[in-house]
């Protein structure tokens, strides 16, 4: 590793095990406060937050919420303004994480912390978007269509807002697939010869994700998750092309 990987940005020394704990302190101090801001900016718009985007008409496609629990609303709204304060204030977390990095880092990886900080960021948000207008509210209809005469179709909200969430962080992190590929590719493990090899069999495993990730057995919500893999998959052959290796000391 060259001397100004080994050095830190601020004093010009070497840190230590000391530093690099005090450092860590000091990022996730910063990390939890920018959650905490984002939550108290959602927490101002509660009710605006709990009806026009957990509770709206497209997710629920006529399926009716109950609580089932003294405190399951209340609880339900300090779970809601941290999920969104949270992905709010995702930006400045991955930006406190590509600091506390970038003593490690070359010069010329450093210069990349905070293009890759938006790229990464709006990827995620990109995959949250994804999942919260197409995915989710295809699922939930399909989910609406089983409409037995002597079954109600009343969901415990807790359970909503757990499936909410799993498939909001499931597409989020599906989308990171490009950044995870060029990360992999500058470290030499991947490159976008061995992808196109395997390409027949990353379709394969894309189609199982796909089933996996989606609950219900609605081939159309399986191909909506499949679809864009596939093509994230192919957006990662290019990137992997394009990525070389860092070059050894």
């Amino acid at each position: 590793m060259s001397e100004s990987a080994e050095t830190n940005t601020k004093g010009g020394h070497e840190m230590g095990f000391l530093d690099h704990l005090e450092e860590l302190r000091s990022r996730l101090f910063k990390a939890v406060l920018g959650v905490l801001v984002g939550c108290i900016i959602v927490g101002f718009y509660g009710d605006e937050v709990m009806n026009l985007i957990l509770l709206r008409p497209a997710l629920l496609a006529h399926l009716k919420l109950q609580n089932l629990e003294p405190f399951g609303q209340a609880f339900l709204y300090f779970k809601v303004i941290f999920l969104c304060g949270t992905i709010l204030a995702f930006p400045w977390v991955l930006y406190q994480v590509w600091c506390f990095a970038a003593p490690g880092l070359y010069m010329t990886e450093r210069k990349w912390a905070g293009r890759v900080t938006i790229i990464t960021s709006l990827c995620f948000l990109g995959g949250v978007a994804f999942g919260y207008f197409l995915l989710i509210p295809n699922m939930m209809a399909y989910v609406s269509q089983f409409a037995n005469p002597n079954i109600e179709n009343n969901i415990a909200v807790g359970n909503y807002f757990s499936f909410l969430v799993n498939m909001l962080l499931a597409s989020g992190l599906i989308f990171e697939l490009p950044m995870v590929t060029f990360v992999l590719a500058r470290v030499g493990v991947v490159n976008s010869a061995l992808m196109s090899k395997y390409r027949r069999h990353s379709i394969v495993v894309i189609l199982i994700l796909a089933a996996v990730i989606t609950p219900s057995p609605d081939p159309v919500s399986q191909l909506m998750v499949a679809v864009p893999l596939w093509i994230l998959y192919e957006i990662s052959v290019v990137i992997a092309k394009f990525a070389k290796p860092k070059p050894t000391a």
